[in-house]
């Protein structure tokens, strides 16, 4: 891991490869940890970092409350702080409204933006998924005990079977107090963003069999963004950097050298 002061905090990342820069935003879960699988299968092709957010990992922030505007302007500064004029953001999940957000926020620092299994920035969260929301939330006030049935909403439950090391992704980031609740806040504060101004050519992504964000839900987002493209990976639940690493980097890896 390497660190990095930039926007007042201490950012730790990993970076591997070698070619146009890629950063890599994690979920809401997770950590830069996430991506070990899906950062080797594009390092041939991209100086891929993968950073840790605020109250993520290794990195280091001031105990005080921020949302998705600080956390974008974080991805921003960390760009320029790697001497980075610009560079491709793919954010997943929680990263994808980041990348949203700093993809208005901040154009001159995004080439191109890859947004997976994510949400709409400003959507009440809990409209998003009215049937799945109100188990998933009980089953995550009970972990970990609950942890092979919340589990599912992230990842199929054959991908559970044949894979059960993958439950570790919500054991291994131990985040004390202060920070859990610093990061269950940020989708509360209120922020506006306007799709439409987004300037970075824009590949949309989803997985057939998510249980957490409905595929239709994050495919939407192309309908607002100028240009967008869409693929689904099939087969595959709400983390695919996970389940189908190789797949869903040779979807992006198309998308960023300009193939499809």
């Amino acid at each position: 891991m390497e660190r990095i002061e930039a926007n007042g905090i201490s950012i730790s990342f990993r970076r591997s490869g070698e070619g146009p820069p890629l950063l890599l935003l994690h979920g809401a879960e997770a950590d830069h940890s996430m991506f070990e699988a899906f950062g080797a299968a594009l390092a041939p092709h991209f100086t891929v970092i993968a950073c840790d957010q605020r109250d993520s990992g290794g990195t280091r922030n001031p105990p005080a409350a921020y949302g998705l505007g600080e956390l974008a302007d974080d991805a921003a500064a960390l760009i320029a702080a790697l001497g980075f004029a610009r560079a491709h953001l793919f954010g997943t999940s929680f990263g994808g409204a980041i990348a949203q957000v700093a993809a208005v926020r901040h154009p001159a620092r995004i080439d191109r933006l890859v947004l997976a299994s994510t949400f709409r920035v400003g959507v009440p969260v809990a409209s998003i998924n009215p049937e799945g929301f109100p188990g998933f939330a009980e089953l995550r006030a009970r972990l970990p005990e609950s942890l092979p049935a919340f589990a599912e909403y992230f990842f199929t439950p054959s991908y559970i079977a044949a894979h059960p090391e993958a439950l570790g992704i919500f054991t291994a980031n131990q985040r004390d107090a202060g920070q859990r609740e610093r990061r269950g806040a940020v989708l509360a504060k209120p922020i506006a963003v306007s799709l439409g101004a987004i300037k970075a050519p824009t590949l949309v992504l989803a997985g057939s069999d998510d249980r957490l964000i409905p595929p239709a839900h994050t495919l939407s987002l192309a309908g607002e963004i100028p240009d967008a493209r869409t693929a689904i990976i099939a087969g595959v639940g709400h983390v695919g950097t996970i389940q189908d690493p190789a797949g869903v980097a040779a979807e992006v890896t198309a998308f960023l050298q300009g193939k499809n």
